[in-house]
């Protein structure tokens, strides 16, 4: 899937030195509900077993690519994908610093938002967000996605707990 600047990719066997150091990344750990490293040998059998659809597995993880750079930026996931329902949890990493704040999260998020509205059919989407995380808030904001909740002390870190908010998209079509 492209959409101007980056291109949304299926995972291949060349990604597994990225998925290793980002999975392993503790500074992500916190976003991702992360509590323990990732193994080469378990990220290898997660690449081999990635061919499996949406409908068996539950979720989908593409990798973006930055076409002018020839580079791979990060990583965008659809979680809890309920084909009854029409639903699906939506998550996204920009890697890099070098590659943040230049809008490639936008372009990624509007190319999913398109595939899971158009392609998969869904009614709507949601993301979870770390009450700290103002960048992502913004994001999630401009493509359309709405508060809809508050989940009160709803993750632990090492300076206490944290609240998370629940944003929503509804497919109006």
């Amino acid at each position: 899937m492209k959409y101007k600047d980056i291109r949304l990719r299926a995972l291949e066997p060349e990604d597994l030195g990225l998925l290793y150091d980002w999975e392993n990344n503790e500074s992500y750990w916190t976003i991702s509900n992360t509590v323990a490293p990732f193994s080469r040998f378990t990220l290898k059998r997660y690449l081999e077993n990635s061919h499996r659809n949406i409908y068996e597995t539950g979720q989908l993880r593409l990798m973006i690519d930055y076409l002018p750079d020839k580079a791979t930026v990060g990583t965008i996931d659809i979680f809890d994908f309920d084909p009854f329902h029409k639903r699906a949890g939506v998550g996204i990493l920009i890697a890099s610093e070098e590659y943040r704040r230049k809008g490639l999260a936008s372009l990624s998020l509007k190319c999913l938002t398109d595939y899971c509205f158009s392609t998969l059919q869904l009614h709507q989407l949601f993301c979870n967000i770390l009450a700290n995380n103002c960048e992502s808030m913004d994001l999630f904001k401009k493509q359309g996605f709405e508060q809809a909740g508050i989940k009160k002390d709803w993750v632990k870190t090492s300076d206490g707990y944290l609240d998370e908010y629940l944003f929503q998209l509804i497919n109006k079509k």
